[in-house]
């Protein structure tokens, strides 16, 4: 069966085969996050996306391969609540933006900020900072393809601003001119929360949510 980034707590991972990648994504806790295993098909070595909730599904789910990263979108709680256990389990490195990093319940191993590269094996990530939702927000990039964009960008809007004018003007702003004006419309979109979707999908819908302000 293909990918479609459908999944439900308790249920199965679904799991995308790419030439050089694997992306397993599974859904965790009481909000509803979406947590990514990232492999590297040639070398074996794995990085997280979002230690959410259930670190035991976490590591049953991580199996007895080697994860060498987990890293973290952003700074609220319901993104990383399983991060203590998984990263003493595993030995893997801690990695966030340093404007959320001291919201972390463990020390951030490696800070990153925008532009720079995370690698899984010896596939590599572009760290996109996406202000707004958290002040150190970031989404991650693999091959102008495939783009993991915790809560700055969801099918049929951007991440949470809390109704404040600056914060939505601020990351409307970074989504557009990082994403939406760099990134091709097959861009596949790998949110914090719920379905998956395209860059294509959500790109004519930009003026609307500009006008609404959320």
């Amino acid at each position: 069966m293909s990918y479609t980034g459908d999944v439900a707590k308790g249920g199965p991972a679904d799991v995308r085969e790419l030439p050089a990648l694997t992306i397993s994504k599974i859904e965790v806790g009481d909000f509803g996050n979406n947590a990514y295993l990232l492999r590297c098909t040639e070398t074996g070595d794995g990085l997280l996306i979002d230690a959410a909730a259930e670190p035991d599904r976490l590591l049953e789910l991580i199996g007895d391969r080697p994860i060498s990263s987990i890293v973290t979108t952003h700074g609220h709680p319901d993104h990383w609540m399983a991060l203590e256990e998984v990263a003493g389990a595993t030995g893997a490195q801690v990695v966030a933006h340093p404007l959320d990093a001291g919201d972390l319940p463990v020390p951030v191993t490696r800070e990153v900020g925008h532009g720079d590269r995370v690698t899984v094996g010896v596939v590599t990530l572009e760290v996109i900072h996406l202000r707004g939702h958290t002040p150190g927000s970031i989404a991650l990039l693999y091959q102008d393809g495939h783009l993991f964009t915790g809560d700055s960008l969801f099918p049929g809007g951007v991440g949470n601003t809390q109704k404040d004018p600056e914060r939505f003007d601020r990351l409307f702003t970074d989504v557009v001119e990082r994403i939406f004006d760099r990134l091709p419309d097959e861009t596949w979109v790998y949110p914090g929360h719920g379905a998956d979707t395209t860059l294509g999908a959500e790109r004519p819908a930009l003026p609307e949510w500009r006008a609404r302000g959320w």
